[in-house]
């Protein structure tokens, strides 16, 4: 039995999604369905009812850069709550193995090709900071059940993600998905410009959200080991030419405005996924363009339901 926590989530929907395709036994789990993995009488409850022998590790606390900056509190205590129960309580009850995604923001703000072996090599961009030490915590409580209690738990590094059912909203979404609703809304309403915030200089590698929910379900299978492992394809997009994709896809004529007050964030940020697809014996493979148009014509679709 598989158990996928947050499963209501932009990665835990598709992983549930993915699981039901392949006709996968499986039950889901998130905050909105009942149960807060803060408590850790709670999630260890829902560990003894479900008895699950894997669990995809969906659940965390995030938001974009400037949600990040407002509520670092929160991002802190809120994702070490998280993930310090879910160790407790499988430890408990005895789980096979538990897949963690990582976000990429781990790696040195310097950095600018992520390489598992420099991930230690410097401090995070103070953007990311804080969400970064909660999510680099979860490999290392990773590292200190397995080396205590020989817990198998699989930690894979993933590239921003995007994708249909993304979030779509100017300060909890990262840079993608804020900028299709601008875009989308600009065209609808006769805009003359859109706002992109930031410099539109910094480079961003993108993962399509269901090659994050296949490297998840992957990792179920792989040999294993408790070192980091990257998921990605070494190659990125600047963000004045994704929001210039944006705009030719929308068909917005107007012009772009880039906000210089807005963060930026790390100015690079490409992953080498060389470990990864020897490993998992895989690589994503949906390309940016056909990706790009999905989530913007599903954005269009959806947008009165959101």
């Amino acid at each position: 039995m598989i158990l996928v926590l947050g499963a209501t989530g932009f990665l835990g929907k598709r992983v549930c999604r993915k699981l039901s395709a392949d006709n996968v036994e499986f039950e889901k789990s998130s905050l909105s369905l009942g149960t807060d993995l803060q408590d850790l009488q709670a999630t260890i409850e829902l560990f003894e009812r479900v008895k699950p022998t894997y669990i995809l590790n969906c659940a965390s606390f995030v938001g974009g850069i400037q949600f990040g900056m407002k509520h670092p509190v929160e991002l802190f205590s809120n994702n070490l709550k998280i993930i310090s129960n879910i160790y407790e309580a499988a430890q408990k009850i005895g789980i096979k193995r538990i897949v963690n995604p990582i976000s990429n923001c781990t790696y040195p703000g310097d950095a600018t090709l992520f390489k598992e072996d420099e991930w230690w090599d410097g401090p995070m961009h103070e953007s990311v900071m804080v969400y970064g030490f909660a999510r680099k915590a979860v490999w290392m409580g990773a590292w200190a059940y397995h080396k205590q209690y020989g817990m198998d738990i699989i930690n894979i590094i993933l590239s921003n993600m995007y994708g249909p059912e993304d979030h779509f909203e100017e300060e909890r979404s990262h840079a993608l998905g804020a900028l299709v609703m601008k875009f989308v809304k600009a065209k609808q309403q006769g805009a003359k410009q859109v706002i992109v915030w930031g410099t539109g200089t910094p480079v961003r590698e993108w993962l399509h959200i269901d090659d994050g929910a296949q490297a998840m379900i992957t990792a179920l299978e792989i040999e294993a080991t408790i070192e980091p492992i990257n998921i990605g394809v070494a190659s990125g997009i600047t963000i004045k030419d994704m929001a210039l994709q944006i705009k030719a896809v929308t068909g917005f004529e107007g012009d772009l405005h880039f906000d210089t007050s807005k963060a930026d964030g790390a100015p690079y940020k490409t992953v080498d996924g060389t470990k990864g697809k020897e490993l998992l014996k895989w690589q994503p493979s949906i390309d940016f363009a056909t990706g790009l148009k999905q989530t913007i014509d599903w954005y269009i679709e959806n947008q009165n339901k959101l």
